[in-house]
């Protein structure tokens, strides 16, 4: 299983339309708000390191309202 964290900037105020957003997307394990540089912060997870990115980039980063992302890949085994 590939496990990615994506930190998440979004427009002021859009926080729970983004949050609601990412929770509907497959492969969205964990959702959560957060304080300091970044506005929300998402766990995902799929069984392809393929389908992972795909989630990011063609699910996750085309949400309305999102700024801009940081993609942290998780090193399988290292859990």
């Amino acid at each position: 299983m590939s496990t990615a964290y994506v930190l998440i900037n979004c427009d002021l105020g859009s926080e729970e339309f983004v949050i609601s957003e990412l929770k509907s997307i497959e492969g969205v394990t964990e959702v959560h708000g957060t304080f300091g540089a970044y506005d929300i912060l998402a766990k995902v997870q799929a069984e392809l390191v393929e389908k992972l990115r795909e989630t990011i980039t063609w699910k996750i980063r085309k949400i309305a309202k999102i700024r801009s992302t940081l993609t942290l890949m998780g090193i399988e085994g290292q859990e």
